[in-house]
């Protein structure tokens, strides 16, 4: 069976839900390696008495860790439950782990609908299925003012 490893983040306002989410869906994420920002990865650890690795809280870098690791393929999915009524100080640090899944094309599910419907995917059970990371060399050798 293939990998999977699964970073699950949640606001405070979307923490209850979280967790009610992962008790639903325990005997699908036993599966998963999980990662999480510090009070969600305890809360899920907790929960499911299975071990998250834990990064830092959101707000102080626990976001940007996972952003680090989705960047170097070192996460295959993001449930992210992210609370879109609330101003938080760490918006620039939301906004840039949602766009790296975006740029990495990896599965993102921000609420409970989608993240029910990407656990239960058949994809998930293809041992074929892989999730296409962009080739962006021609980016990354592009040439620039000044290298002229």
């Amino acid at each position: 069976m293939k990998v999977i490893n699964v970073a699950m983040v949640a606001h405070d306002n979307k923490k209850e839900e979280m967790i009610k989410w992962v008790k639903t869906h325990k005997e699908t994420i036993k599966s998963f390696n999980l990662f999480g920002t510090g009070t969600t990865g305890r809360l899920i650890e907790e929960a499911l008495g299975q071990p998250v690795h834990r990064f830092l809280s959101g707000p102080l870098g626990g976001d940007q860790q996972i952003g680090a690791a989705i960047s170097e393929g070192k996460i295959n999915m993001l449930i992210f439950f992210w609370d879109p009524l609330e101003s938080l100080p760490h918006d620039p640090d939301i906004k840039a782990l949602l766009r790296l899944a975006a740029v990495w094309n990896i599965p993102l599910a921000c609420t409970v609908s989608s993240a029910d419907l990407m656990i239960h995917s058949s994809l998930l059970k293809d041992e074929n299925y892989e999730v296409k990371r962009p080739d962006y060399t021609n980016y990354t050798a592009r040439q620039t003012p000044a290298d002229k």
